[in-house]
């Protein structure tokens, strides 16, 4: 169990995005429909957030087709500025064929 604990831990770490101004962690935390990630795409940290060292976590709901394409993403929480670079990237992003379902998604901003 603990071994199981310390793997997980590993891979959430090591799923890190990377932007050009910025890093941003995605994560994937949804209740019982976790659905696997098949293609990320980074979101772009935007310049006013850079000029302003803002950093923080957005949360966004994406509604997935069946087939796996992101359909709509819908903003959660988190900072406004941050919010529309986390929905375009998001918009870009491929899961798994199933069911549609809603999967609700963290992306964490670190200015650096």
């Amino acid at each position: 169990m603990r071994t199981r604990y310390i793997l997980v831990l590993f891979l959430i770490s090591s799923t890190s995005l990377f932007g050009p101004a910025g890093k941003a962690l995605g994560q994937q935390a949804s209740g019982d429909n976790l659905r696997r990630i098949v293609r990320k795409v980074a979101p772009s940290y935007p310049d006013i957030a850079k000029r302003m060292n803002l950093g923080g976590t957005v949360r966004v709901t994406a509604v997935v087709a069946a087939d796996g394409d992101v359909k709509s993403v819908e903003p959660v929480g988190g900072s406004p500025v941050l919010i529309k670079a986390a929905e375009d990237a998001v918009i870009k992003w491929k899961f798994a064929p199933g069911a549609e379902s809603k999967e609700i998604v963290e992306l964490h901003f670190t200015p650096q």
